[in-house]
């Protein structure tokens, strides 16, 4: 059985989780990760994504995007511009970023920031996956 360490998911607006876990599991600009306690020391770029929370009594996930993850031997700190439980996630307000962000990508105009299109694209898919 895998030890439990301190985790930490702050927005900031709130602490959104504060809580002791075995396993966290993210996105970050890396790839995606999995931690457990006494990983070695890193701080990381988070992706938009889904993070899954093991503890002892079964899995929680939330959507998360954008912002830094330190990783200490017992402590995990996530700093997150935006993180959603599933219930908090108006799924109508989801799909139509959604399809906003899609029409922006098929429009190819030059006035269209590409890379900030594509961002809201995967918040908006984030949002969707984990709330299915």
């Amino acid at each position: 059985m895998a030890e439990n360490f301190e985790l930490q998911i702050i927005t900031p607006d709130r602490i959104f989780y504060e809580g002791e876990a075995s396993m966290v599991e993210f996105t970050s600009v890396d790839g995606e990760m999995g931690v457990y306690k006494h990983h070695i020391p890193l701080t990381t770029v988070l992706m938009p994504g889904i993070v899954t929370i093991t503890e002892a009594n079964g899995k929680k996930e939330a959507a998360i995007h954008a912002g830094f993850v330190q990783i200490l031997g017992e402590k995990i700190t996530f700093l997150a511009e935006v993180a959603e439980w599933p219930d908090e996630i108006d799924v109508n307000r989801a799909q139509a970023a959604k399809t906003r962000a899609e029409e922006r990508l098929r429009s190819h105009s030059a006035e269209i920031d590409v890379a900030r299109a594509e961002m809201a694209l995967r918040r908006a898919l984030v949002r969707l996956d984990v709330k299915q």
